[in-house]
């Protein structure tokens, strides 16, 4: 059996979406997963994916390209030609799988399943209705076996990633705390100045802290670490950052694609949550968490980018002395 499970979002949409793959995968003969230009980092960190597409839908992210009728055209044919007997299609508990589930439809691809509040027509095989507040990476793994795929014995339906690389060389050794102070929206981030003072109280207490960022975050980077921390802000691609990750004690966070790589290698996450969506189906899984953020902030389930609230008060109230109260805790508790 080949099997095709489409992800199309960003790059910690598509590491929830691995106990659904690994469900497959356990399976089928070949696994291949569509997803987009974030998304294909992660997709490569998957246990159980034989092959990626990369495809970027004009109905997904926040810049979506124009709809290109040649480059749909060619999307169709090139599933098409690689012949799937069954299509998993894993949206996000807000978005619709139906235009995914039509290009795959007219690929040819026999059997289709997915979440779906709207009447799917022929689109769909399998109409899966999720059940009300599951988490991201349930209610993929919950699609999956309402298609008749089940995780092998032993497998505890957590995320996982591909072994990482030895990191010791980047972080220093000995115990560390990992700060990544960058977000994928604006209002998902606490202040620059918050996580610099946090840095400084992890090492006043003793702390050795490695702070990390993506390329574009270098200038953050530097301003968060200040003479105390290891910068590593450019300098990890998405595997070496699991494995900078995997090897720390704690990491602080927010609610962005780096808090479920931790929660893929079994790291401790101290997750700085802005409530624009809900933390009961996007808070790291599956590992001890300490949430910080007021949930119930005016902002809360808004799906916004930028904080529509004057101040930023879900994330503004929450201070470096609550950081580093929740790092020792968390510490604590998996001493």
């Amino acid at each position: 059996m080949k099997a095709l499970v489409v992800r199309l979002d960003s790059f910690g949409d598509v590491l929830l979406a691995g106990p659904a793959v690994r469900a497959v995968a356990a399976q089928a003969e070949h696994v291949t997963i569509l997803c987009g230009p974030l998304g294909e980092p992660a997709a490569r960190l998957l246990p159980g994916v034989d092959d990626v597409l990369v495809w970027q839908a004009p109905w997904e992210g926040t810049h979506p390209p124009p709809v290109d009728e040649a480059d749909i055209t060619g999307l169709i044919a090139s599933l098409r030609e690689r012949a799937f007997d069954t299509g998993l299609v894993l949206t996000s508990f807000h978005q619709s799988p139906l235009p995914a589930a039509l290009l795959l439809r007219m690929a040819g691809v026999a059997r289709l399943g997915a979440d779906s509040v709207d009447h799917p027509g022929r689109l769909l095989d399998v109409r899966h209705h999720r059940l009300p507040g599951r988490h991201e990476a349930e209610a993929a793994l919950d699609v999956a076996v309402a298609m008749g795929f089940a995780l092998p014995a032993g497998d505890d339906g957590r995320l996982r990633v591909l072994p990482s690389p030895d990191t010791a060389t980047l972080t220093g050794n000995g115990p560390y705390v990992v700060v990544h102070p960058g977000a994928s929206a604006p209002a998902r981030a606490w202040d620059p100045g918050r996580h610099a003072e946090a840095v400084q109280q992890l090492a006043d207490a003793g702390h050795r802290v490695v702070v990390t960022g993506g390329p574009a975050e270098t200038e953050l980077t530097r301003q968060v670490s200040g003479e105390v921390a290891v910068d590593l802000g450019g300098r990890t691609s998405p595997r070496t950052l699991a494995g900078v990750l995997r090897h720390a004690d704690v990491v602080v966070c927010g609610n962005t694609g780096p808090a479920h790589l931790a929660a893929a290698v079994g790291t401790p996450v101290v997750s700085l949550f802005a409530p624009v969506v809900p933390a009961s189906r996007w808070a790291p899984f599956g590992v001890p968490v300490v949430l910080l953020g007021d949930q119930r902030a005016p902002c809360a389930d808004s799906r916004a980018r930028h904080c529509p609230v004057p101040g930023h008060p879900c994330l503004g109230g929450v201070t470096a002395h609550d950081v580093v109260s929740a790092v020792h805790k968390l510490r604590k508790e998996s001493s």
